[in-house]
């Protein structure tokens, strides 16, 4: 193609974006300004048009040169596709692409993109621990976030749908579209995201593009194609089409909205108090409000069951130093629903259990001397109460917003509390029709139509909604990897799975529960469904594990330690895309050896020294486990265990939540947890 050619191109596309108006050409949602494109390959571009027209697509550079170019001709459907050779484009930008499409009669529309990137695009999806946002982690990590500013990672959000009856062709708008990493775009967008974005970025030194789709509380069987499941799950492909009834779907949805607002009118009319039919808001949040007669709880034993709301009072001296001062208000967190307030003004409310109450009290309001806490919870299931192991207290000066380390200026609140009950009240009727929750909804909204728009790589981070039933996960998770791929139609495209942190799951209940150390071995849930994500990754080629089983919190299934597990994703992705052969991942069993009633198992890279390992287990022939003794030597691990004679298998973290865990390689990464047959 000739420079004059290439000319003319650029100056009849340019002309024709910047006049075209409502025009008949259309691209997927993923195609806007800002774009990340994936280098070193060809770059599946397509949309609809009108049947028949003629379709072009170019790539210029930043000084109008046309370094890529391709065109075909919408189908009858109005569909086209074009594979724009980008091989050999370097990776930088600011790019343009520019797509024209012509009918027979010369008339041309035409679509437009600036500022387009070509870098390194991945894919993150699961459910809320991919979905936590860098405003809930900031406390971790405050002064790396308040200096985000790069323009070269770019951030795409999959706005959140579902579709019963088929796959769809689109994704819906979104808010957060191709925005480069400041700490404003990132404030409500994925922390993981961010976070590999960043690492990513530093690591390679081209674009990097972030596109971030997952939903909290799924279960994987939503992001399953139904050609993938309908052979072997016939019963989830049958709940699937239960709610293709479109007329059902709408009807038990507008019900429980109505149940819904009909109940929490009904809780406001009994809190009405007082002579003057004050509202219990006005009464028992205000700092003159006599609760003398309230009861006293302790918030580490207390919980109430009811259903309805609660009222709970503390006061808290403020003396003259800190009187008037901004600050910051952490309640740690809460079961289930709260609004609180401070000397009668509100300051803060939180719909749900899991997120960090902190709520920030402006200048001025803080008075000298005595003050209110009040709050009032809202309970519908399980039971009222304080989260353990949380901060409770009052923040102050400029560090205020961080947790690490935590502010040096601080009033810890007292475990008592003044409880009063608000209104009890009758469960609210209604039926679930979390259309997320359901098989194949989810791959058919907003997974399908992604494809194939070009990525390096994918992040799954999933499964604690599938703790209830972990047996069949190691089949649903190859059923995704192989319909994603399929759907890419990329049988070696990579992938990353997260194994699930730490987690008492004892605490997921709504209910309250001590927190005791699990010492005896124990069948968890957890730690089946961990082994199942552990195994696939181990089995299937082009797939590897990225643990957390260290970076969890006991009591809290949403842990803050992001940028630790963006970190190991990074490190995951160093190898399996940019085959990174100096990279060493998690420690793996390359041989075992039984000596009588001991087991020597050795591992593929040297571990860190321990005289002592904990969370380590035996089996016998009798399929018992016992709490096994082991120690680290070199590449080695030496288990013994009282009361195994003959040994037949070994587990390593095999709990819910093995706090005790210390076995790591000198990489720092810890030794996974497992279960190992020795026969």
């Amino acid at each position: 193609m000739t420079m004059n050619l290439k000319r003319l191109i650029f100056s009849v596309t340019l002309l024709a974006a910047m006049t075209a108006v409502e025009g008949a050409v259309r691209l997927p949602h993923m195609f806007q300004d800002g774009m990340v494109l994936q280098r070193g390959v060809d770059i599946p571009v397509w949309g609809w048009t009108d049947k028949g027209e003629k379709v072009s697509v170019s790539l210029f550079d930043n000084k109008g040169k046309l370094v890529s170019y391709a065109y075909t001709t919408a189908g009858a459907d109005g569909r086209w596709r074009v594979s724009l050779p980008c091989k050999k484009v370097k990776a930088g930008g600011p790019y343009t692409l520019s797509i024209l499409s012509s009918d027979e009669d010369g008339n041309d529309d035409s679509v437009f993109m600036g500022d387009v990137q070509v870098g390194d695009v991945w894919l993150l999806s699961g459910q809320s621990n991919i979905d936590v946002t860098i405003e809930r982690v900031y406390p971790n990590y405050t002064d790396e976030i308040d200096h985000f500013s790069l323009d070269k990672v770019r951030l795409f959000r999959v706005q959140n749908d579902t579709e019963t009856h088929g796959v769809k062709d689109d994704i819906r708008p979104t808010s957060i579209n191709w925005k480069p990493l400041t700490k404003q775009n990132a404030w409500l967008f994925s922390a993981v995201g961010s976070f590999l974005g960043k690492r990513m970025f530093e690591k390679t030194g081209v674009p990097q593009g972030i596109i971030v789709n997952s939903w909290g509380g799924t279960p994987i069987e939503a992001w399953i194609s139904t050609d993938s499941l309908k052979a072997d799950y016939p019963m989830l492909v049958k709940r699937a089409a239960f709610f293709q009834n479109d007329n059902y779907v709408k009807a038990q949805a507008q019900a429980n909205g109505e149940a819904s607002r009909r109940w929490n009118e009904l809780l406001n009319q009994l809190e009405v108090k007082g002579e003057k039919g004050e509202v219990s808001e006005y009464l028992f949040t205000s700092l003159d409000y006599d609760d003398g007669q309230w009861q006293v709880i302790d918030q580490n034993n207390w919980s109430w069951r009811g259903i309805g709301s609660v009222w709970l009072r503390q006061h808290i001296t403020i003396d003259k130093e800190h009187a008037g001062k901004p600050a910051r208000l952490l309640l740690g967190t809460l079961y289930d629903q709260d609004v609180t307030y401070l000397n009668g003004r509100q300051i803060g409310s939180t719909g749900y259990q899991y997120p960090p109450r902190r709520y920030d009290i402006p200048e001025g309001q803080l008075r000298e001397g005595d003050n209110v806490i009040a709050i009032r919870f809202i309970n519908k299931n399980g039971a009222a109460h304080f989260i353990p192991e949380k901060p409770y207290m009052l923040c102050f000066g400029d560090d205020r917003l961080s947790q690490n380390p935590m502010p040096a200026d601080v009033i810890p609140l007292n475990t008592s509390w003044k409880f009063h009950v608000g209104a009890e009240m009758p469960p609210c009727p209604g039926g679930d029709v979390s259309l997320q929750n359901i098989p194949t909804t989810l791959y058919n909204a907003v997974l399908y139509p992604l494809a194939p728009y070009a990525i390096s790589g994918v992040v799954w981070y999933q499964g604690e909604s599938n703790v209830g039933n972990p047996a069949p996960y190691a089949d649903y998770l190859q059923k995704l990897i192989g319909c994603w791929r399929d759907r890419w139609q990329r049988p070696e495209l990579p992938f990353v799975v997260v194994q699930l942190a730490n987690y008492d799951g004892r605490q997921q209940t709504g209910m309250p529960r001590p927190i005791v150390y699990q010492a005896e071995p124990a069948n968890s849930s957890w730690a089946q469904l961990r082994e199942a994500q552990r195994t696939v990754a181990l089995k299937t080629d082009g797939v590897e594990l990225a643990t957390a089983i260290d970076l969890g919190e006991t009591v809290d299934i949403h842990p803050l330690r992001k940028k630790e597990v963006a970190e190991r994703i990074g490190q995951c992705f160093d190898r399996l895309v940019y085959k990174d052969k100096k990279v060493k991942l998690l420690p793996q069993i390359t041989a075992a050896n039984i000596n009588g009633s001991q087991v020597t198992l050795t591992f593929d890279q040297p571990l860190r020294a321990e005289s002592q390992l904990f969370e380590f287990e035996l089996a016998g022939t009798d399929g018992r486990f016992h709490n096994a003794t082991a120690q680290a030597v070199g590449n080695t691990i030496v288990i013994k265990a009282d009361g195994v004679a003959e040994p037949v298998r070994v587990r390593h973290a095999w709990k819910d939540n093995p706090l005790r865990l210390n076995a790591y390689a000198t990489t720092g990464l810890p030794v996974p947890p497992f279960e190992y047959s020795l026969k």
